[in-house]
């Protein structure tokens, strides 16, 4: 096969988690359903920290981010999959999936680097909780985040610029819902050694080592927690650091079963089933998690939604109460 032949591919065919017909109103109808609770979900954190001042600290203003970032994270690949599904389309074009490519990258790193940062804020809060405020000052608050942002973007304009110099062959059938880097790679029928290299090396230093961090971090809290002689104050001091630590173990396991399921099995249709644990049903669940295990922001949401108004005459009745 000619090599400009090889290249030129203009679109690729994205397969989806089921190609039989008679599912797809059944897989249109629970990503949807679950799209509307991630965007909403999220956005309501955002909403109801950025309008109570009490939520105006550095561990509200990383979950805002994180809200954020799972939003962007979600919308880079299910709206599209709902318009296959709708049109019976399932062709994407080949700048539209380096796009999509390039912002699930990008947006996978952040939630990492996001995750990696609130534990951190945690660690500071619970054993140095007389020099938090010191330490976690909004300067470095910013900073860690324009970090997280700027070492994302370079990673994911590295990971699409290599992808640029593969050659695609005639198979164009990505057997994914959206267009992955794995995926796309093993479609290349010129030399990947390169992005194979990058992708291994950038997993271990961009998810391992933040990983590290984050078990640091509670080593460290679970020290500071065992010394504190009331149990009560071992409660407080936990419940701080619950939300986040669900939301890490969460992302990383489900992330870490999606690629060893897929490494097992050798099936890219068990990868891609196995994908919308961490890219779709995480984000979704990380309101619930937040909002159900965190009284700041149930209190926050409440007043948001203007719940005090009801709220005050049925603790006055039950003060009255003999």
């Amino acid at each position: 096969m000619e090599p400009g032949n090889v290249t030129r591919i203009s679109e690729f065919l994205l397969l989806g988690l089921s190609e039989e017909p008679e599912l797809q109103p059944l897989v249109f109808g629970l990503f949807l359903s679950m799209y509307l609770v991630t965007v909403f979900g999220n956005l309501l954190i955002i909403l109801a920290v950025s309008s109570d001042p009490h939520l105006h600290t550095p561990m509200y203003f990383f979950l805002t981010n994180l809200s954020f970032v799972d939003i962007c994270f979600t919308s880079t690949t299910v709206p599209k999959m709902l318009w296959n599904i709708q049109t019976q389309s399932k062709v994407i074009t080949y700048a539209r999936c380096l796009t999509q490519m390039y912002f699930f990258i990008l947006f996978t790193g952040l939630d990492i680097f996001l995750l990696t940062v609130m534990a951190y804020d945690r660690f500071v809060a619970i054993c140095h909780p007389l020099r938090y405020t010191v330490i976690m000052n909004p300067w470095l608050c910013a900073l860690l985040v324009l970090v997280s942002w700027v070492v994302s973007v370079l990673y994911s304009l590295l990971q699409t610029s290599i992808v640029l110099q593969l050659s695609f062959c005639t198979e164009v059938e990505i057997p994914h819902f959206f267009c992955e880097l794995n995926q796309m790679i093993q479609l290349a029928c010129s030399d990947t050694f390169l992005n194979n290299m990058v992708m291994y090396l950038a997993t271990v230093l961009l998810a391992g080592g933040p990983f590290l961090g984050i078990l640091y971090s509670y080593s460290q809290i679970v020290s500071s927690i065992h010394r504190i002689s009331s149990a009560q104050g071992k409660y407080k001091a936990f419940s701080t650091c619950a939300s986040h630590l669900s939301v890490v173990s969460l992302f990383y396991c489900t992330g870490l079963g999606v690629y060893l399921s897929s490494a097992a099995t050798q099936s890219s249709h068990s990868s891609a089933v196995a994908s919308v644990i961490y890219t779709v049903v995480t984000p979704m669940l990380n309101p619930f998690i937040y909002s159900l295990r965190n009284r700041d922001i149930k209190e926050a949401l409440m007043r948001f939604s203007g719940m005090p108004a009801l709220k005050g005459p049925i603790v006055l009745g039950l003060k009255k109460c003999p």
